[in-house]
C-alpha cells in the first residue's frame, strides 16, 4: 500500500495539474493488482488529486432585439456562463420593417438566425426559444415557458438562474385603452406584423376589383390610414405611396384613382424628434404626393368599418377605412409591468435603471433598450456632496486648484452640465461660477456652498429622456457587454468617476449615448437626414446615404447582400404584388 501511494504521487507530481492522466497511468500501470485500482479510486473520491475548474458567473439574457444582439456580438463568452432566452430565433433589422410591408425589401433579408451569431462567437452559449413571463430578483431566477408553434395550448415551463440577468425585452405597440384598436389596427412592431401588413394591403386591392362592389365600397376599402407621425409612420405612409403608385398602378388601372393614403397626427407637425427643416420639407412632400396629413386630430375609437377621430376644429367625426396601421407610440409588456410593480416602480412606464444601467434596487440585473430608461442623477440633489467632495481643505469654499482637481469626475458624472455651458455659449464651469458671482477673474475666484448652489440651479433643466430607438438600444448593449468584459480588471482598480456620496471610485465610466444621426425616407428616391453638428440633407443624396448606411449596418453578410440584391432587384423588376 505505501508503494501504491508513493507511485500515485509521483504520478500526479509529473502530470502537473492533469490528475485525471495521472490516474489513468497510475491505473494502466497497476493493472495486475485490484488493490492498487481500489486504493487509486478511494484516494480520487476524497478529493486529494481530484480537479475542479472554477465555475463561471451565469449571465441570462432576455431578449434578442437590439439591445441583446448587441450585446452578445461584443461580449467575451468564455468569461461567462452566457444563456440566452427569447420567443423568436433571429434578430430584426427593425429600421427596414416599413420596407418589408410593400416588398422593397423581402423578410428574410433582415432577419439573422441568433444561433449563427452565437455560433460565431465560439465559447458555449446556450439559447432557449421561449417567453419569460416572471422574473423573480429575490432568489435571482426567471420563469421561462416554451408555447408549441401548433398553437395546441400545451406549455412547458422551466427555470432558469442567473448570477446577472440582462433584460432587453424591448416594448409592444402603446394603444392608450383606445376602444377598439387592438381588435381591429395592424401593427408594426416585429416581422410577422410587417408580412401581415402586406398581405392585407393586396387583401385589399384584389377585394376593391370584385364586381359587385359600387365605387364608395370601392374608395372605402382603398382608404389605407396611418396613426402616428413618428418616423414609422411616416416611412410607412412613404412606402406605401411607393408601392401604389409604382407598381399597383399598373396591375390596378380601374381602381388605382380611388386609394386614398390619410396620415393622421395629434401634435402640429410630423417627426416632431427631427429638426424642423425635416419636418416642414416632409410635410410640403407629402402634400405633393397626395397623402392626407391630418394634423391635430387624435383618435377616440376605432372599429371594424371605421375610425372616430376628434380635433378642436371640427369636433369628433367618423370615416370609413380599408386598412388602419398604428405606429402612435410604445408600450410595456406585461412581465415587464409584474416586475417594477415586485421592485416598487409600479408607478412607471418602463424601468429605471442608473446611468450604468443597474435596475435601481435590484442586485445584478440590467436593463437596455425600450423597456428602460436612464434616471440621471439631479445635480441639486448632490450639490452639497459635490461641495464637500471639491472643498479637500474643509474651507467652507471652493478655490480655482479645487474645483479643477474635480472638474472631469463631475463632468462625467453629471452630463447636463456641460450641455448646460454649451447653451450658455461658455467653456467650463469656472466660467458659469464667475459669471454667477458677476466679479473676479478666474483664477481669483472662491466661492462658497450657497454661491455654489446658485450658479448650479438651472443645470438640470438640460436632463432629456433617450430616445426609444435601436441606436441608443445599441450602443447600450455594446456598452454593457465591455463593461463585463472588464469586470475582473477594474474589481481592482475602477475606472468610473469619483463617489460623491461615499470613498473611492465608481467600478466603471457611465454610459453617455453618442448620438450619429437619424434618417427618414420620404418616398420618390427621397429621405431626409440629420446628421452630428447640425448638418441636415433633404432629397436624393440623402436617400442614397440612407442606402449605404443601412447596408453597412446590417449584422452579417449575408444580410448585408440580401438587402442589396432585393433593393437592385426592385430597381429593374418592380415590387412582388403576390399575397403571400
Amino acid at each position: 500500500m505505501r508503494f501504491a501511494s508513493f507511485f500515485f504521487d509521483r504520478a500526479s507530481r509529473a502530470f502537473g495539474d492533469r490528475p485525471t492522466l495521472a490516474k489513468l497511468v497510475f491505473i494502466i500501470s497497476g493493472a495486475s493488482s485490484g488493490g492498487l485500482i481500489a486504493y487509486a479510486d478511494a484516494k480520487t473520491d476524497l478529493g486529494v488529486s481530484s480537479y475542479q475548474r472554477p465555475s463561471k458567473k451565469k449571465i441570462v439574457v432576455l431578449g434578442t432585439g437590439w439591445g441583446g444582439t448587441s450585446f452578445l456580438r461584443n461580449l467575451d463568452s468564455s468569461l461567462y456562463d452566457v444563456q440566452v432566452v427569447s420567443p423568436r430565433n433571429y434578430f430584426t433589422f427593425t429600421p427596414l420593417l416599413p420596407s418589408v410591408t410593400s416588398g422593397t425589401v423581402e423578410a428574410r433579408s433582415i432577419v439573422e438566425p441568433i444561433r449563427n451569431i452565437i455560433r460565431k462567437k465560439g465559447g458555449e452559449i446556450k439559447f432557449w426559444e421561449a417567453e419569460c413571463f416572471k422574473i423573480d430578483p429575490s432568489n435571482k431566477r426567471v420563469h421561462c415557458r416554451y408555447t408549441s408553434a401548433k398553437h395546441t395550448g400545451e406549455t412547458d415551463e422551466f427555470l432558469v438562474d442567473y448570477d446577472y440577468l440582462v433584460i432587453a425585452i424591448g416594448a409592444k405597440a402603446n394603444t392608450f385603452n383606445i376602444p377598439g384598436v387592438e381588435d381591429n389596427c395592424h401593427f408594426l412592431k416585429e416581422i410577422e406584423d410587417a408580412q401581415k401588413i402586406r398581405r392585407s394591403i393586396m387583401d385589399c386591392f384584389e377585394r376593391a376589383t370584385l364586381p359587385n362592389l359600387n365605387e364608395e365600397e370601392r374608395k372605402k376599402i382603398l382608404h389605407f390610414v396611418i396613426v402616428g407621425g413618428g418616423p414609422t409612420g411616416v416611412e410607412f405612409a412613404a412606402e406605401l405611396h411607393d408601392f401604389v403608385s409604382e407598381d399597383l398602378s399598373k396591375l390596378y388601372p380601374s381602381i388605382y384613382g380611388l386609394v386614398k393614403i390619410a396620415v393622421i397626427q395629434g401634435g402640429e407637425h410630423i417627426l416632431t424628434a427631427f429638426d424642423e427643416r425635416i419636418s416642414t420639407f416632409a410635410e410640403e412632400k407629402f402634400q405633393r404626393d397626395g397623402i392626407d396629413l391630418k394634423i391635430g386630430f387624435r383618435v377616440v375609437k376605432v372599429s371594424d368599418e371605421d375610425i372616430t377621430m376628434m380635433s378642436k376644429a371640427t369636433g369628433e367625426f367618423s370615416v370609413p377605412y380599408g386598412m388602419v396601421v398604428w405606429s402612435a407610440g410604445i408600450g410595456t409588456r406585461l412581465v415587464i409591468s409584474d416586475f417594477m410593480k415586485q421592485i416598487g416602480q409600479g408607478n412607471r412606464l418602463v424601468l429605471a435603471t442608473d446611468e450604468w444601467l443597474r435596475v435601481s434596487g435590484c442586485d445584478g440585473v440590467y436593463a437596455v433598450g425600450d423597456c428602460a430608461s436612464i434616471i440621471q442623477r439631479k445635480v441639486m440633489e448632490d450639490v452639497a456632496e459635490i461641495f464637500k467632495a471639491a472643498d479637500k481643505d474643509n474651507s467652507g469654499s471652493l478655490t480655482v486648484k479645487e474645483i479643477q482637481d474635480v472638474l472631469e469626475d463631475i463632468y462625467r458624472g453629471y452630463p447636463q452640465i456641460k450641455l448646460y455651458l454649451k447653451s450658455r455659449h461658455m467653456s467650463s464651469i469656472l466660467e458659469l461660477l464667475e459669471d454667477s458671482k458677476g466679479n473676479g477673474k478666474k483664477e481669483a475666484i472662491e466661492v462658497n456652498i450657497e454661491e455654489f448652489k446658485k450658479a448650479l440651479a438651472d443645470v438640470d433643466s438640460q436632463v432629456k429622456a433617450l430616445p426609444a430607438t435601436a441606436q441608443v438600444a445599441a450602443q447600450q448593449g455594446n456598452y454593457l457587454a465591455k463593461c463585463f468584459n472588464k469586470m475582473k480588471d477594474t474589481e481592482e482598480q475602477s475606472e468610473g468617476p469619483l463617489l460623491i456620496r461615499e470613498r473611492g471610485r465608481h467600478q466603471f465610466h457611465p454610459f453617455r449615448y453618442k448620438h450619429f444621426g437619424q434618417f427618414a425616407p420620404l418616398g420618390g428616391e427621397q429621405a431626409a437626414a440629420e446628421l452630428p453638428g447640425d448638418w441636415v440633407s433633404l432629397g436624393h443624396s440623402a436617400q442614397w446615404l440612407w442606402y449605404s448606411v443601412y447596408a453597412s449596418k446590417q449584422v452579417s453578410w449575408r444580410t448585408r447582400l440580401l438587402v442589396v440584391a432585393d433593393w437592385t432587384k426592385r430597381f429593374i423588376f418592380g415590387r412582388d404584388s403576390s399575397c403571400i
